[in-house]
């Protein structure tokens, strides 16, 4: 029986499923819908998509490096609680995850979800959903980044799972690239130099120093001069090179890499949970819910 777009719709809107699921669903089922329903039951991908509204804030950074140093990936998997996250399966699926970005081209998470899973029939999509109907919660693959090096090295720093660094160096060594990433995770740059900043921020930073600055009603050859030195503070401390490096106040991180005879190529910061606006929850309300039945 031919499956059609239509009947692939109807069972997302009864599903919530993927429109991949529902595709390889109806295929197996001969296009009988309620049959392609109940398989999806069976198997707890169905379960699997009423968790995915749910806020998934919390959960693991996650760095494999290839034995030569040349090749990195970082990926952050979110849960909607820590306790999750700590689990052996959630641990096992975010090594498997990484494993397969390192070690291969994929571009994007879609791309990734798509791949089979390692060692498995399942494509990793279909392994995330069995892990969210086993292990109760939503759980997301959010973004993933692979760093790869001819020239340089590429170091890491993870701190507790819950922040995650890549560095690409050219010259040093593995030493000083664990320090520049561990400076990183600690101090949150922008960008290795002033060449980096993105225009808008500048702009926008430099909007705000006039502002500061006409107020003082100095003359306007003397703004000019105090929004200059106003910007190099800035830059300063936005940028890898201009901040002063967290093990050594005294130098910054520009003067400390001039004297391994280091270049800082490149850098990338994974936090778990930034940007996600966490829902906040009364779980003394929702357990009283429970007993009431509610």
């Amino acid at each position: 029986m031919k499956i059609t777009a239509a009947m692939v719709k109807e069972l997302r809107e009864r599903t919530g499923s993927g429109m991949m699921e529902c595709k390889k669903a109806l295929v197996q089922s001969n296009g009988d819908l309620e049959a392609a329903i109940s398989e999806m039951r069976k198997s707890g991908l169905a379960k699997a998509d009423k968790k995915s509204g749910r806020t998934a804030a919390e959960g693991s950074i996650t760095i494999k490096t290839s034995s030569d140093g040349k090749k990195a990936a970082m990926v952050e998997i979110n849960s909607e609680t820590d306790f999750v996250a700590k689990a052996d399966d959630f641990q096992s699926f975010a090594a498997m995850v990484v494993e397969r970005v390192l070690n291969s081209e994929v571009a994007n998470v879609d791309e990734l979800l798509a791949m089979p899973a390692a060692n498995s029939a399942e494509s990793i999509e279909e392994t995330r959903r069995h892990l969210i109907a086993k292990l109760g919660e939503n759980i997301n693959i959010r973004r993933f980044d692979r760093y790869t090096t001819t020239n340089g090295l590429i170091s890491n720093y993870l701190h507790g799972g819950r922040i995650g660094v890549l560095v690409e160096l050219e010259g040093g060594d593995d030493n000083l690239g664990k320090d520049i990433a561990m400076h990183v995770a600690a101090c949150r740059p922008v960008c290795v130099d002033e060449g980096n900043v993105p225009a808008e921020t500048m702009s926008k930073e430099k909007e705000i120093l006039i502002g500061q600055a006409e107020q003082s009603g100095k003359p306007k050859e003397i703004i000019e001069k105090m929004i200059q030195g106003r910007l190099k503070k800035f830059l300063r401390e936005i940028t890898l090179i201009g901040q002063p490096f967290v093990k050594d106040s005294d130098k910054d991180v520009g003067q400390l890499l001039k004297e391994r005879g280091a270049t800082a190529i490149r850098f990338i910061r994974f936090e778990v949970g930034e940007g996600i606006e966490k829902k906040q929850e009364n779980f003394a309300e929702e357990v009283m819910a429970q007993a009431r039945g509610g």
